[in-house]
Formats: C-alpha cells, sequence, structure tokens
C-alpha cells in the first residue's frame, strides 16, 4: 500500500461577515489568564437556542447561523424549565453588543432550574458536548432576563468543565434592566487523555449571596474550537475500535464516566490561541464540514445521538422527512384539507388575520367552505415543536369529541407545511377577560365561576372519561378559551400525556414541563406526574380568577410573587376577601367564597394524594354556584332579555344536553348571565393533543 495520500475539496466560498469576537476570553482555572481568541482560526462545534426551537439560518440576520435545539445535550433528568416570553417582548441590545450577537429569538427564551429551591440548591442544570482532545475551545453564554428586575434576585454560579468560570453570576447586576442581553466568553483547554473528550457547562445556584430565588438561566450557548499551535483544525481520525464503543454507549453515560482533572500543558494552552496558516485553517474546517455532512446522512432521524460536530437534532426539519406519510397514517381520522384551501381560507396567510402566536406557529382566523370560521395554526419553520408533536396531536385530538374541550377539525400538510384547524373560540381566553387585554371586557363573578365549572368538566373527562387517562400538563388561564356562547373549553393539548393505566394506579415518569406559576412542586422534585398534577395547577387559576392578578408577579414584593403561595397566606390568615378582584368583590355571595377558596386551597395542597380528583372539585364548584344562586334570589333572568345596561342576555347553545339559566346579582358588569349544562352524554374514545390557539406566548 502506497504511503503517499491526498486531500481534496469540492469548492470554497468566502463571504463577508461582522466580527463577533471582541475580546479575550478568560482561561477556566487561570483567572489572571485570557486568551485573544479573535486573532486564532475557529470552527463553530455548537450553537445552541437555549429553551427555544431551531433557528435556521435565513431568520439569523447579518450572519445567517443555525441555532439549534439544546435539550439532546442537558445532561441528566432534571432538566429544568423553559420560558418563552414571545415575540412582543422588547429585546434592547445595549451599546457594547451588537444585534447580530445573536437572534432576538435567542434572547427572548430561556431555561431555568425552577421553581423550588430546596431541589435547585441539590443539582446542577448541565450541558455535555463531544469535543476532541488537545484543542482549546472558546465557550459563549449568552443571558437576558425576562422576568425579573432588581438585583440578587437570581444569582448563580458558572462552571466550565468542573471547574468554576464565574461565581455570583447575575444578569441584571451585569445588565441593569431586565430585557438587555449580555454574553460571557470562557476558554478551556481539553488535553489529550482518557476521558477528556467532552466539554461540560454547569450552573448552579449562588448560595454565598443568597439571592432572593435559588435559580440559574442561560439563553444561548456557543462553543467554538480554536486551531492548534500549527495552524490546524482537524482532528485524527478516531479508531475503528473507538468508533464502535462510541456507537454503542449513550451520550449521557459516555459523559458520566468523565472525573474531574487538573488542567495542565499550560504552555499548549497559550500556544494553541496564537494565529496560525489561515489556508490551511480553512481547508481543514471545510473538510470537517464535508466529514459533518456525511455523518448527518447516516444518522439522521436519531433525535437522542450527540455528535462531537454540529448538533444533528432538529425536530422540525429532520421531521419534514416523514411528514408525507401522514395523510395515509391519518386517513379517516380528520379532514385533510390542501395547501390552496388554506391559503384560501387565510387570503394568503394574511398578517392582518393573525389572532395569536403560540409555540407551534402563528394561529390565523379563516374561512373555510364558504362560511365556517375556523382557526388556522400554521407551523413555524423555527417551532419548537415539529412533526412528532404535529402527528400527535392529529392522531389524539380527532378522536375527542366533548363540549368542553377544543375541537380539531382537519390538518394540511402539502409540500411541507404542518397546518392544523380548529374551532374558532369567539371570545378568545380566559385571561384576556381577567386583565382586559385586547379590549375584552371584564367577566361578572357568576359567568367566571362558570366557565371555571366548564373547564372542570374538561379535564374531568381526560382524566376519567377517555379509554386511557389523559394528564394535560398545562392547565392555564391562557388555555381556557371561551366560544360564542361563553361556553369554556380546554385547549392546548402540547404536553399533555396519556397512559394505558388509570392514574390512581400508576404515575408517567417524565420530563418536567409545564408554565412558571402553575407546575405542580411534587411532579417538579420527583418528575412523577398524575392527575393531580393537573388538580394543583387547576388550583392556581381558581385563585387566578378570584383575584385577577397572574400566577408570577416579579415585581411584587417576595411573599406576592407567587399567587399560590400568596393566595395561600391570605386564606390561611382568613384576609382573602380583602384581595378579591374589585370589579367583582361586590358580587360574591360569602358562602360561595368560602366554598370557592376552600376548594382552590385544597388543590394546592403540597402532596398529590391530599389534593382532590377533578371530579370533587368540579362537584364542589357546582355546589358554590348553587349557594350563588341562593344568595342571588334563584331568579334568573330569561334568555334574549336585555339587562340594566341594554345588553342582550346571551342565548344558549341547544347543541347539547339540557341547560338552566341563572341569574346574576344586580351589580354584574358584563356578562350577566351564563349557562350551566345538565350532564351530557358524549361520544367519547380516546386520545388528547393540542398547542396553543390563542397564546401570546410559547412554552
Amino acid at each position: 500500500m502506497s504511503n503517499v495520500t491526498y486531500a481534496f475539496i469540492n469548492g470554497i466560498e468566502v463571504s463577508s461577515m461582522p466580527d463577533i469576537f471582541d475580546g479575550p476570553a478568560t482561561m477556566v482555572g487561570f483567572a489572571d489568564q485570557t486568551v485573544d481568541f479573535a486573532a486564532a482560526n475557529l470552527q463553530t462545534m455548537y450553537r445552541f437556542n437555549v429553551g427555544g426551537g431551531y433557528i435556521p439560518p435565513s431568520n439569523d440576520t447579518g450572519i445567517a447561523r443555525a441555532w439549534f435545539d439544546d435539550t439532546p445535550y442537558v445532561f441528566g433528568v432534571m432538566q429544568g424549565v423553559t420560558y418563552n416570553a414571545g415575540p412582543r417582548f422588547h429585546v434592547k441590545y445595549p451599546s457594547e453588543i451588537a444585534e447580530y450577537a445573536a437572534p432576538i429569538e435567542v434572547y427572548t427564551g430561556t431555561r431555568s432550574m425552577g421553581s423550588d429551591a430546596r431541589v435547585n440548591q441539590n443539582y446542577n442544570l448541565t450541558w455535555t458536548m463531544g469535543v476532541d482532545a488537545n484543542f482549546t475551545y472558546v465557550v459563549r453564554l449568552h443571558f437576558c432576563e425576562l422576568l425579573l428586575n432588581r438585583p440578587n434576585q437570581r444569582a448563580f454560579d458558572i462552571y466550565v468543565n468542573n471547574k468554576t468560570a464565574q461565581s455570583d453570576a447575575d444578569v441584571i447586576e451585569m445588565t441593569s434592566e431586565r430585557g438587555v442581553p449580555v454574553y460571557k466568553d470562557f476558554a478551556v483547554h481539553m488535553p489529550d487523555e482518557p476521558g477528556d473528550d467532552v466539554l461540560w457547562i454547569a450552573l448552579h445556584p449562588s448560595v454565598a449571596l443568597r439571592p432572593q430565588f435559588y435559580d440559574a438561566i442561560l439563553s444561548g450557548l456557543e462553543v467554538f474550537k480554536l486551531n492548534d499551535t500549527a495552524g490546524n483544525l482537524a482532528a485524527p481520525d478516531p479508531s475503528p475500535s473507538k468508533m464502535l464503543a462510541e456507537a454503542e454507549m449513550g451520550a449521557s453515560d459516555k459523559a458520566g464516566s468523565r472525573k474531574s482533572k487538573e488542567q495542565t500543558h499550560m504552555a499548549t494552552v497559550m500556544g494553541g490561541t496564537a494565529g496560525g496558516a489561515a489556508a490551511v485553517g480553512i481547508v481543514a474546517a471545510i473538510c470537517v464540514v464535508v466529514y459533518h455532512n456525511k455523518k448527518s446522512r447516516e444518522l439522521s432521524g436519531n433525535e437522542s445521538h450527540t455528535s462531537g460536530w454540529l448538533p444533528m437534532y432538529n425536530s422540525h426539519t429532520s421531521g419534514s422527512k416523514s411528514s408525507g406519510h401522514l395523510a395515509a397514517n391519518l386517513a379517516g381520522m380528520c379532514r385533510h384539507f390542501s395547501l390552496s384551501e388554506m391559503k384560501t381560507a387565510t387570503k394568503n396567510f394574511s398578517e392582518s388575520l393573525v389572532i395569536g402566536v403560540g409555540g407551534f406557529g402563528k394561529v390565523y382566523s379563516g374561512m373555510v367552505d364558504g362560511d365556517t370560521k375556523v382557526a388556522i395554526k400554521r407551523s413555524n419553520p423555527s417551532s419548537e415543536q415539529g412533526v412528532l408533536e404535529f402527528q400527535t396531536e392529529i392522531e389524539m385530538l380527532s378522536k375527542l369529541r366533548h363540549r368542553h374541550l377544543v375541537s380539531l377539525i382537519g390538518f394540511c400538510e402539502d409540500n411541507n407545511e404542518m397546518i392544523l384547524v380548529y374551532d374558532y373560540m369567539e371570545h378568545g381566553t380566559l385571561r384576556e377577560h381577567l386583565y382586559n387585554k385586547g379590549g375584552k371586557p371584564p367577566l361578572s363573578w357568576r359567568c367566571r365561576l362558570d366557565i371555571c365549572i366548564g373547564a372542570a368538566r374538561g379535564l374531568h373527562y381526560l382524566h376519567t372519561g377517555a379509554k386511557y387517562t389523559i394528564i394535560h400538563r398545562d392547565v392555564k388561564t391562557t388555555n381556557i378559551l371561551v366560544d360564542e356562547n361563553w361556553v369554556a373549553k380546554v385547549s392546548d393539548f402540547g404536553l399533555s400525556k396519556s397512559g394505558s393505566t388509570t392514574v390512581n394506579q400508576a404515575h408517567v415518569s417524565t420530563m418536567v414541563k409545564g408554565s412558571f406559576g402553575y407546575l405542580d412542586p411534587e411532579y417538579f422534585r420527583r418528575q412523577q406526574l398524575t392527575d393531580k398534577s393537573d388538580v394543583y395547577s387547576f388550583g392556581v387559576v381558581l385563585f387566578e380568577v378570584l383575584m385577577a392578578r397572574p400566577a408570577l408577579n416579579p415585581a411584587l414584593p417576595r411573599e406576592q410573587v407567587s399567587l399560590a403561595d400568596y393566595a395561600l397566606i391570605c386564606q390561611r390568615k382568613g384576609t382573602l376577601a380583602d384581595v378579591v378582584d374589585p370589579t367583582i368583590k361586590d358580587q360574591i355571595a360569602p358562602e360561595c367564597l368560602i366554598k370557592f377558596a376552600e376548594t382552590a386551597e385544597k388543590c394546592l395542597a403540597d402532596q398529590g394524594i391530599e389534593r382532590p380528583s377533578m371530579g370533587d372539585v368540579l362537584w364542589n364548584l357546582e355546589f358554590a354556584m348553587q349557594l350563588q344562586t341562593t344568595f342571588d334570589g334563584g331568579s334568573g333572568r330569561q334568555r334574549g332579555e336585555v339587562d340594566g345596561s341594554g345588553r342582550p342576555v346571551l342565548e344558549p347553545s341547544n347543541s347539547y344536553g339540557s341547560t338552566t339559566t341563572l341569574g346574576t346579582s344586580s351589580n354584574s358588569r358584563a356578562h350577566e348571565s351564563c349557562v350551566i349544562l345538565e350532564e351530557e352524554d358524549d361520544d367519547i374514545t380516546n386520545g388528547a393533543a393540542f398547542s396553543q390557539i390563542v397564546q401570546p406566548t410559547g412554552r
């Protein structure tokens, strides 16, 4: 065999890019040493939109970078909680950070540790990434505080490869205000020793500063490889035995075997930061990209794969390869719309018809079949949800038919589009009415109570009425919609789980997902999901309906930040009546308030076993309505009449069961009468899945 070897490339493309490397990086483990990586040749190893979905190059203005989902690289079962402030959140780039440092979508989403301080102090929020040994790497961490606005509310320590990179990091202290991006650069050398082919990034709440919240956040993460002393970026080819071993072991097992080691070879470290032969670096980088593309083709579709090169995971793009099979798999479940029908229904997806933006994409109001008004949800290529969620929603929600659940009408998958069509909810979300969003009028107490009863009916059906138990997992006021007849309908089943056993017999072990303020603390601690997790979230909803204040409000004093905690304090002190929403305070019967508050309090029990079932919650709410009716004198208005301000009393729906019309107190502000339904027999089967129809922010 000849000892002569050759290298070749098929093409080189050079494009002008702004300078995003503006200063030295602190060498981890050597506080007095820095690396001037602006003068080195760099290869991008990883680029993550932490807590968010894939961002294609077309959405990264100026530099055209691809940002990937970080989920496959989060280490361990404690993966924290993601939060997205939504596209309307205003990000204010400071003068020292250019807007092309990272897209706005990176800074409007975060991954944090969660709300339980005791749990957070006992684990690290950790990412692990395969890298090449004997190279120096620069780690860039992007931060943007979205919820808090004062120093020392959230402070944390940053670790790189089990060494402290920065202690007591406080984003507000770095930026002075909420919504201002900032990034930190750290350099670390990976010696050529066994086990040193995994890069660890970890965050842990600061204990020394004793902040208000023991938590940590991260918005974006980038990892760059610097050339070695010879100007080289290429790593030696792995041996066949090593490749086989890596294929057989999971990324987490491989990462877990690594132990902390002392940094050595400082001469190699500093030498690796020097400028080298630029042409050699470019050729080596292109060869690496060719190798990466080859591996991508071999490993496409494997979401759990952890690559030593660029991330392979993209739920949206990888899923599109199989979306062509959806129509055949889902034939007969619901209607299959063509893309031309969807364009006609939405006037070619006109921005004027957008009624909401959620984790899946934009939601449009539209007309199908000439006169049927619908909500049309179109997937965004940068969405955190992909074909698997799309298919699950269709398979599950198409089997549900219940008065208090939003119905799926059909879907479209032409030309790799992912579009879902739902019943249109004329009066939007419960949250909009509680906070007078979009000009929505405030609801009377009776109407609020009736909406809570309807939502409880929908959740009770999910827990007990279908073939398999269904746990919603994201119960909140944004996900309770109201139709033209003021009938409440539960929506957004994107996080729901179903099992083949009843929840009374078993739990579902799952990664913690949900929404800040509504999340069951027991579920967060144990990662064991039961129907009582929905009960807890619904308890927060009940207090939110009563008090008309958000589940979390960091601007309030510490004891009032969490609605659940504050409401329980007021309930136990006997001062709850003093914090009731002033617009309904005079409408509530004292006995009704007592029963309603007791029901909500039981829902928020710390242990799931102490919480009532959703059936018990429903019974108690209906009893509270009876107490309100007795207080009002039991003489409800008849439908079709007008109220004291000349507004028509709402007409009841005649599609399901019998109805009982209940009156209201004389000083109701709006919607003086709502329908209470007798138990109806629904043609029900199995399922549940739905993502935000009208959701101003993603998860």
